[in-house]
């Protein structure tokens, strides 16, 4: 066997061995070191915020309200505290249907339009409030101090709301209030609009008591965790999720006993899964804290920024958006540049954002995601064609001395000094490179890498069509509802075994090592492989396939080119 083929063979097995480990051992995600951790419930100092902010951000005072009587007008029928009478109204957009809940004047349902939960005839729409929640979303507290009976808290409006709220174009402001017993009044004030995912949420404090107010707001989302359907997206973090202090956090649900509390530079915080993400976006970051909880498989994520001091008979207001949307980074580039963090495809997401970038303008001349993947792997290689040939060329010229070289090896096989003594002479005389055939193919692994996990997150694939059976891009490729072992869900992967029948293909254009047992290794890994992607998304298999047929073609001219 040549140096080129051990060097060749010791790459693919160890890429093969860990992309294998990988799915099958996920790697546990790093701890993070605990920065001035604020226990839960403590009260807490933060510094207060100057008049100088810019007004209706987060922690900017609103001018003092003034009046002949020095009090702070309540709107219409505002429920005492402890109040269990409450009344729900759906929001309806092209985009989704919210239901709002006076209690808390939270979301307790929120279904896109857009979306199905599955691809079967009369799948309902999809729900983004997991059905297994109690609680709505986006409620507020007071994380230090504490106001009683905000958490029980029914918010009224100073009109009758309608159960249905059909909202075709523009936008429709909602201004909810309730009062604490001792006269402090919260307004809630929601904005909808008909061509966006964003609710704009105002929270306006306004001091009717006698004493000061210094605390901290907290907004959030609560959502339920199954921790079977979490393993099931492998490459895809399910959980609790923060852009804090420019650095995407990602915090499993286990890891929340260990650290609740996270505090610095808040661009957003809420909660994500493949496909779908929930968050509270202040308007620009603010420092402030994410606050975790985990307890009978409900995750809880809160935004929390620290209260200037809110003096009787004053009032200051806090402005966020709330979305809860589909993870597109076209969709969520339209809103704010922090919010795109959200996609994240990993180490090499500086290439994979690009790579989808190109794949949708393709899409939009030609309205099918699998011909679209069909054209982006024929535009990387022709990128990658000239190293793809160098690397071919070099194979090629290296199974050329490949008969000199087991002349030497069988000539100086007791003596391994003087061996590689000869070998380097042979490469010098006949101009050629052993590890020429790995280094252009090594210079594609991060493109390669980038492409799956674009391809294996990417919302635009999620029940995306191609042709025939396949229907859906994100899922596995099935033909006859059949079970098999080891296959799901069940069905004859007809697409991967086409590419696993391409890989073995390709290793017959290989030239053949000369060590009978390294050569059994090679022909094993198109098994290997096949085996690794059958429960793979289709969208990942069709690149694999196309990329293995453009390089069979590749490597065939090369070698009667250079033959």
């Amino acid at each position: 066997m040549s140096e080129q083929q051990r060097l060749i063979l010791a790459i693919v097995l160890s890429v093969a061995v860990l992309f294998g480990w990988n799915v099958l051992f996920p790697p546990p995600q790093p701890t993070t070191t605990p920065e001035n951790e604020t226990p839960g419930g403590a009260q807490t100092e933060q510094p207060a915020i100057t008049d100088s902010a810019q007004p209706n951000q987060p922690g900017s005072a609103i001018s003092d309200y003034q009046s002949g009587s020095g009090s702070i007008p309540v709107p219409a029928d505002t429920p005492a505290a402890g109040s269990a009478n409450y009344n729900t109204t759906t929001i309806s957009t092209p985009l989704y249907d919210a239901v709002l809940s006076e209690y808390q004047a939270r979301i307790d349902s929120l279904t896109l339009r857009q979306f199905k939960e599955s691809q079967e005839n009369g799948s309902p729409l999809k729900e983004v409030v997991s059905q297994q929640l109690s609680s709505g979303l986006f409620g507020i507290s007071f994380e230090g101090a504490g106001l009683p009976g905000l958490d029980t808290a029914v918010f009224k409006t100073q009109e009758t709301l309608p159960s249905q709220i059909d909202l075709s174009g523009g936008t429709r402001t909602l201004d909810f209030a309730w009062q604490s017993p001792d006269g402090i009044i919260i307004r809630k004030i929601l904005t909808f609009s008909a061509d966006s995912y964003l609710i704009n949420c105002e929270i306006v404090v306004q001091n009717g008591s006698s004493r000061a107010i210094k605390d901290t707001l907290a907004i959030g989302v609560d959502e339920y965790f199954d921790e079977e359907i979490a393993k099931q997206a492998r490459f895809a973090f399910t959980g609790p999720i923060a852009y804090l202090n420019d650095e995407l956090k990602e915090i499993k649900p286990k890891d929340i006993e260990d650290k609740s509390t996270y505090n610095g530079s808040v661009a957003w915080a809420g909660y994500t899964d493949r496909y779908f993400v929930k968050m509270v976006v202040p308007k620009t970051p603010v420092d402030g804290l994410v606050k975790l909880a985990y307890e009978d498989n409900i995750v809880t994520s809160k935004l929390a920024v620290p209260m200037e001091r809110i003096d009787p008979g004053k009032q200051a207001a806090y402005s966020f958006d709330l979305y809860m949307g589909p993870k597109s980074l076209r969709v969520l580039s339209e809103y704010n540049q922090f919010m795109t963090k959200a996609v994240n495809f990993g180490w090499f997401t500086f290439l994979a954002k690009p790579l989808l970038m190109l794949m949708n303008y393709i899409h939009g001349v030609i309205p099918n995601y699998g011909v679209a993947i069909i054209l982006l792997t024929i535009i990387i290689k022709v990128l990658f064609w000239p190293l793809g040939t160098k690397s071919y060329k070099s194979m090629n010229e290296m199974k050329k001395v490949q008969p000199l070289m087991m002349e030497i090896r069988e000539k100086y096989k007791d003596d391994k000094q003087r061996m590689n003594q000869e070998m380097m002479s042979l490469y010098k005389t006949y101009k050629v490179n052993p590890a020429g055939g790995c280094l252009p193919m090594l210079v594609q692994m991060p493109i390669f890498f980038a492409l799956y996990r674009m391809l294996y997150s990417a919302i635009e694939l999620r029940h995306a069509p191609f042709i025939g059976w396949i229907t859906d891009l994100s899922a596995p490729d099935r033909l006859f509802d059949i079970a098999l072992p080891f296959i799901n869900p069940p069905g004859i992967p007809v697409l991967t075994l086409v590419m696993g029948a391409s890989f073995f293909l390709q290793q017959k254009m290989t030239p053949t090592a000369g060590d009978p047992t390294q050569a059994r290794m090679m022909m094993l890994m198109p098994l290997f492989m096949t085996v690794l992607f059958i429960n793979f998304s289709s969208g990942l298999v069709l690149y694999m396939f196309v990329n293995n047929l453009i390089s069979m073609g590749q490597q065939y001219y090369t070698q009667k080119k250079f033959a």
